[in-house]
């Protein structure tokens, strides 16, 4: 048995339950979680935003634990093992695996089940079935995740903040360094400067960008994204936000803007802040049924702009994570700096909240 904050209706609050926790199958291993951050795609798989998930389910899909089981065939893990869960695993032989797009890999059409990759979860109330999100469901002491969505770590690195990178880190810091064409002096924007968007503008300022223009309705959170590497900061109540952002860049606009908000208003807004030949990042899920507006000559064909989705920032897990964790170990990629409230199991329905709010949050990490 293990404690778990289990999903049992679409916009209802998460409520705290012993589930079972059944074996590990072939290829799939059992992990003790340290750790679990509250991201806002959790928040979306709460109300049913982006879709609707199975229920019963236990929602959670970034997070940092101890191995202490193996299913049949696993090699590259043992009990003892500190790991980060990802939510994007990678099979390594699909199509879109094998063309370098890892991200996009056969195994994400599992995850509609609300299983694991034979879409049946490990999770049980009463005999019932309980479903796991991301293939993980790290709100639980106790999860049983396919090997493939594990990467291990040294024993060293603290697991709290490294649970941040199995979701919103990455996801941030790839969409600048692997999905943008960044070059060294390019001027960025960030909208957004949540988990997601502070990552971005620490990917920005890794590939050498010459400004990084954040903006946020929070002032707190302008102040915070100045110290992750933002140049400059406008708030995103201000007038006329592309004038601004256009008068700090020879009125030419930027050459890359990346939305970490996923609104619609901030997507078609970008679009007026990026220079022509410029590049819009779309990292921000908004709800399965949004559409933008736009005037296709001008914004597209005559201006020449490039308009690239990111998904989970197109890393490969197991080379990316292990990457930034030793960024981490040199303090060139902040993650302690991330985390702005700790709390227990019990206060994940005041954690998913704050989400909704206008309050100074970077991320908060459930701590086991």
């Amino acid at each position: 048995m293990t404690r778990a904050a289990v999903l049992f209706g679409a916009g209802q609050p998460l409520e705290i339950c012993d589930v079972e926790v059944q074996p590990p199958k072939d290829h799939e291993i059992t992990v003790r979680l340290a750790a679990s951050g509250v991201c806002h795609s959790d928040l979306t798989a709460q109300n049913g935003t982006i879709s609707s998930f199975p229920t019963p389910i236990v929602l959670g899909h970034e997070g940092a634990g101890v191995v202490i089981g193996t299913g049949k065939d696993v090699t590259a893990f043992a009990p003892g093992d500190h790991v980060v869960l990802a939510s994007a695993p990678k099979c390594g032989q699909c199509f879109w695996c094998r063309r370098g797009q890892p991200t996009l890999c056969e195994t994400i059409m599992h995850l509609a089940s609300g299983g694991l990759l034979d879409d049946t979860p490990r999770f049980a109330l009463d005999g019932a079935p309980v479903h796991q999100l991301c293939f993980t469901g790290t709100f639980s002491e106790v999860t049983v995740v396919p090997d493939i969505a594990a990467v291990k770590i040294p024993d060293d690195v603290p697991l709290g903040p490294a649970s941040l990178l199995g979701c919103g880190v990455v996801t941030g810091y790839g969409a600048a360094v692997n999905t943008a064409g960044i070059q060294p002096g390019d001027s960025v924007v960030v909208i957004g400067c949540g988990g997601v968007g502070l990552s971005a503008i620490q990917g920005a300022k890794a590939k050498a960008a010459g400004q990084i223009i954040a903006i946020d309705r929070v002032t707190d959170k302008l102040d915070r994204a100045r110290r992750f590497g933002a140049t400059h900061a406008i708030g995103a109540d201000e007038p006329d936000l592309v004038r601004q952002v256009r008068r700090l860049t020879e009125r030419r606009g930027a050459d890359v803007v990346i939305d970490a908000t996923g609104s619609i208003a901030a997507m078609e807004t970008m679009i007026g802040m990026t220079r022509r030949g410029g590049e819009c990042v779309f990292v921000g899920m908004p709800a399965a049924d949004a559409t933008i507006s736009l005037p296709v000559l001008r914004a597209l064909i005559a201006s020449q702009r490039t308009f690239r989705g990111c998904v989970y920032g197109a890393i490969d897990i197991q080379t990316d994570v292990p990457g930034m964790i030793a960024k981490y170990q040199r303090g060139e990629l902040l993650l302690d700096e991330m985390v702005t409230r700790t709390l227990p199991l019990e206060e994940v329905n005041s954690a998913l909240k704050n989400l909704t709010e206008r309050v100074d949050m970077a991320r908060s990490v459930i701590v086991f």
